[in-house]
């Protein structure tokens, strides 16, 4: 299942504050950019965030799953 554009919408409004924020379709799916780098995938109306070292640091607990099946574990 595709992800709606109302969700994207909804998504990118919640992080403006966080500067040049866009999202690209990306295989019918969508890819978030800010400041020009992908930080995140939107993937079945669902937020999956690229983790990092440091946001690892910042969270107790992280909840990982995968966007789709058969994709690659970010490391």
């Amino acid at each position: 299942m595709a992800s709606r554009q109302s969700t994207v919408d909804f998504i990118i409004d919640q992080i403006l504050a966080a500067g040049d924020v866009s999202a690209k379709k990306m295989f019918g799916e969508y890819g978030l950019y800010c400041g020009g780098k992908m930080v995140a995938s939107i993937c079945d109306d669902q937020l999956f965030v690229k983790t990092t070292a440091a946001g690892r640091s910042l969270l107790k607990t992280v909840t990982e799953a995968s966007p789709y099946p058969g994709a690659k574990r970010a490391s």
